[in-house]
């Protein structure tokens, strides 16, 4: 129950019904805040306790200072929470060893279940093994519940075993593209109360929802547990970007060009850690699907969140995907009690402001390497002629005298060149070069729940296939849509046949390609790739083209709309003027241009319009939770803990909980502590946590050898992040960490005091020879301690490490809380000193004392900090909230959740 201070409890009434609600006008200074705000304004009313969340936090909000820098903490309350299955997993692992260990203390297992709704989609862990033909699908699918059985037993018996608790199973779709077509609810209702649906999701490109007006964001899955559990996210009351939008694009413009163009504009203007708001009369001309396309690529220029309010547009969507009556008129009705309505010449109060006139925006495609580096799609050919340079050895370097005198100067002209000859199965040949597109891939979340660029690649297929046109013979061309409503349109549009004459023949309903899930490519062109080191490239309709991330054998990727993603499969190579060179020659062999393919906005609108419906939705979506024969088939334990198999490498019970009491230990001071790692600056949670894949010669792979494993089935850390003794092994093994204490070192070493000399060793196994001698460890480090996003297993690592406090210059606000939830203190040095001026080597044995204060429910300011060479100083505590110090005196966030619940 709320405290109400402001008087702010009240009902509204929509049709029949009555709810609940706490109105916004009851707070001064409520009405001038930006849309963002005025949501997390709703939440603090309602969620008041008078301790972690009071009035003073209230007034904070109802007072922003549009212009001043962030300093206000406040304790957010999502409405729910969403998971994709990498990330998930972990989190649905944790919940399965709290029933167990409440049953060990004497409690009802029951009693644990998420506290908020909390839906899981499995969308990561298809590959596109398989493409081009017609059961490309079905053969994917089959090999995915091969490599993952084990996963989705798990996820399976989770679905039945917890309430609020619901899988979305495998081949169903991508998880944003399900929450905005299905569970998103823009406006919840719950208990009687009716209040605007937020929400946390284990995944970045949680902020697509902020396109139905949702505001939500991605974060680690500690910070998702404790959401799940009841528990409120930590965060500062952000600055606003207000980013007005006029006018409207230009025909042969799509989403993905404004979205480029946007996230170009926001990288440079500098959004981290910030809120953008769309506003103006503008975003009255921008659809839905566009908005989403916006809000999902917040990551990538780099705000926390990227929405737009509610308006008819907003109610249009919600009818159209199937939402019932009474939800779209409470949505409306909400919206314009609240003040949450757009008002598209309102001009809120916002820290920052930026314009832009969709007129002007131009077709574009981003790359090599970075989802901000726009490239006007006029100008492709020539920017990787110069971009190439980057990807080649000198010896390729393009002077014309590098090449056979027969060559044709216009060919070399100042670009490097390396043809090769790839004989295909079927003994045919062809030629491959740096440039040629080798993937082409319509996938993500960010253009595959948008139909417009959908259609429009499928009709750039059809007047393809009339003219003649196929992709080329060395491109992998695949189409992994976000849900299975853009199939059932393509084939009520008589689409498909089109789209398979191309090659774009569906291979899985997932992230794919975007994720690094793109799968092998043909072996003839990875062979003539690898051997001739050509800088081959990848085009695809997503949004991450990072370095190494879509293909091991792809030098250079490119994001780009769907329907070029198509033409570039035509084309088969970036050196190709796509604005201005023929892609090939129709059955009579004239020249196919671009422009002789390219949809008109009337034709896509017209498929539009009549080939998708509210009734695609309904049937897509009616039993969504209940998944194919293959997924109701998998065998589950039946009762309410699980049986946890003790030869699985994917799913083990980890030991947060082991040894625990009902009553709490006193919080002790640490000594005789040990350095495990002395690290610089900017260390981020993508240095510590496990990613990528498995090498055979570090602890991880050690481990999974020893436990019968083939090297080939290691898989990577993202598949085994329920099995805690894997990601401990990787914790901290990062190519490129550089450990200070082992210098001339990269990667997971240490040197281990335990014994003579202090060898240089593996992390994990110096930790594990501390721990058996009961030594207590710290981590030194610098500057930023902490950012990134690889964030759950970054603080879950840590402390099953054995570490006990971080020391550091500064700290990533998120990891901080991380580390409290995991039972580890985080300590900072004093202001203007670090571990070099202090004269730390990282070889001494640490004290830390005064940390025993807590223990009277009071938080220390400063600790005292003493070595055994004599430097003395005194560490800030940054436990910063009473919720944070009551994890700590539990032993991390989850002992303090099974307490209170086994209390109730």
């Amino acid at each position: 129950m709320s405290a109400n201070s402001f008087d702010a409890r009240s009902t509204l009434r929509v049709g029949d019904e009555s709810y609940e609600i706490f109105r916004l006008d009851k707070v001064e200074g409520a009405a001038r805040l930006p849309y963002s705000l005025k949501v997390l304004l709703e939440n603090l009313l309602r969620t008041e306790d008078g301790a972690n969340i009071t009035a003073d936090h209230i007034r904070a909000i109802g007072g922003w200072d549009s212009q001043a820098q962030p300093s206000q903490e406040i304790q957010f309350t999502p409405a729910r929470v969403i998971m994709q299955d990498f990330t998930g997993v972990p989190c649905v692992v944790d919940l399965a060893t709290m029933r167990e260990a409440v049953k060990e203390l004497g409690g009802d297992a029951a009693k644990i279940n998420p506290l908020a709704p909390a839906e899981l989609v499995i969308d990561h862990s298809v590959i596109a093994d398989k493409f081009g033909t017609k059961d490309a699908f079905g053969q994917n699918v089959e090999l995915e519940y091969g490599r993952n059985k084990e996963r989705y037993q798990f996820l399976r018996w989770g679905q039945t075993a917890f309430d609020e608790f619901k899988v979305v199973p495998p081949g169903t779709g991508i998880v944003h593209q399900v929450n905005i077509e299905h569970l998103a609810r823009t406006v919840m209702v719950r208990n009687g109360q009716a209040y605007p649906d937020t929400l946390v999701g284990t995944d970045s490109h949680t902020t697509m929802v902020n396109g139905l007006g949702v505001l939500g964001w991605g974060v680690g899955g500690i910070e998702a547990e404790a959401a799940m559990l009841g528990q409120p996210v930590s965060m500062l009351i952000p600055r606003v970007v207000g980013f007005k939008l006029t006018g409207e694009l230009k025909p042969g413009t799509t989403a993905t060009d404004l979205v480029l163009t946007i996230t170009e504009m926001l990288r440079k203007h500098g959004v981290v850690g910030k809120f953008v708001e769309f506003y103006g009369e503008g975003v009255a001309a921008t659809s839905l699907a566009n908005r989403a396309t916006i809000g999902n690529m917040s990551p990538e220029f780099g705000s926390t969140a990227a929405i737009f309010p509610i308006d008819d547009e907003t109610l249009n969507y919600l009818r159209l995907t199937g939402r019932d009556a009474q939800q779209v008129a409470l949505v409306e009705a909400y919206a314009k009690e609240q003040g949450l309505w757009l008002d598209p010449a309102a001009e809120p109060d916002f820290s920052e402001k930026l314009e832009l006139d969709l007129s002007t925006v131009v077709p574009s495609i981003a790359g090599p390497k970075r989802p901000q580096d726009r490239i006007v799609l006029a100008n492709a050919a020539t920017q990787f002629e110069r971009d190439v340079l980057n990807y080649v050895s000198d010896a390729d370097e393009a002077g014309e005298e590098s090449f056979p005198a027969s060559d044709s100067p216009a060919a070399t002209n100042g670009v490097p060149s390396r043809p090769t000859t790839v004989t295909a199965p079927d003994g045919s040949t062809y030629e491959i070069d740096h440039g040629a597109v080798t993937v082409a891939a319509i996938t993500s979340c960010t253009n595959t729940s948008n139909p417009y660029v959908m259609v429009a690649a499928a009709l750039v297929a059809k007047k393809a296939v009339e003219k003649g046109l196929t992709r080329k013979p060395w491109v992998k061309t695949t189409l992994a849509p976000g849900s299975k409503v853009v199939t059932d349109y393509f084939d009520k549009a008589g689409l498909t046949p089109y789209l398979d004459k191309v090659g774009f023949n569906l291979v899985g309903y997932g992230c794919t390609t975007c994720i690094g899930n793109s799968g092998p490519l043909p072996e003839e062109v990875s062979k003539a790739v690898n051997e001739h080191d050509l800088a081959v490239t990848s085009v695809l309709s997503g949004n991450r083209n990072f370095e190494g991330r879509i293909n091991p054998d792809v030098k250079m990727n490119y994001l780009a709309s769907p329907p070029l993603v198509v033409a570039y499969a035509l084309a088969g190579s970036m050196k190709v003027n796509i604005t201005e060179d023929a892609l090939g020659t129709d059955t009579e062999g004239n020249p196919v241009y671009l422009k002789d393919i390219w949809p008109s906005e009337a034709e896509v609108n017209e498929v539009v319009a009549n080939a998708i419906g509210e009734d695609m939705f309904n049937k897509s979506y009616q039993d969504v939770f209940a998944g194919d024969a293959q997924w109701q088939a998998l065998s589950i334990p039946t009762g309410n803990t699980f049986e946890w198999d003790p030869q699985s490498t994917y799913v083990r019970k980890p030991p947060y909980f082991e040894g625990m009491t009902m009553e709490t230990t006193p919080v002790s001071d640490i000594a005789g502590a040990r350095v495990l790692a002395k690290l610089g600056d900017s260390v981020t949670t993508d240095h510590i946590s496990p990613a990528g894949a498995i090498k055979a010669d570090t602890p991880a792979g050690q481990y999974l050898t020893e436990h019968g494993v083939e090297r080939r089935d290691f898989n990577s850390y993202g598949s085994r992040r329920g099995n805690h003794e894997v990601m401990i092994r990787g914790t901290f093994a990062n190519i490129r960490l550089r450990n200070q204490i082992a210098p001339g070192t990269e990667g997971g070493y240490t040197r281990d005091f335990t014994q003579d000399g202090g060898p240089v060793s593996f992390i994990y196994d110096a930790s594990q020879n501390y721990q058996a001698a009961g030594t207590p460890l710290v981590i030194l480090a610098g500057k930023e301690y902490g950012s990134g996003s690889s964030r759950d297993w970054a603080a879950k690592g840590t402390a099953l490490l054995g570490v006990k406090a971080v020391v550091a210059e500064s700290y990533e606000r998120i990891h901080r809380s991380n580390l409290i939830g995991m039972g580890v203190l985080p300590l900072q040095f004093p202001e203007g000193q670090t571990a070099e001026s202090l004269g730390l080597t990282g070889e001494e044995t640490f004290a830390v004392t005064g940390v025993t204060e807590l223990n009277d429910g009071t938080t220390p300011r400063t600790v005292k900090v003493s070595t055994d060479s004599g430097v003395e100083f005194d560490a800030v505590v940054r436990i910063d909230t009473p919720g944070e110090a009551d994890y700590y005196r539990n032993g991390g966030i989850m002992q303090y959740v099974l307490r209170s619940l086994i209390r109730k």
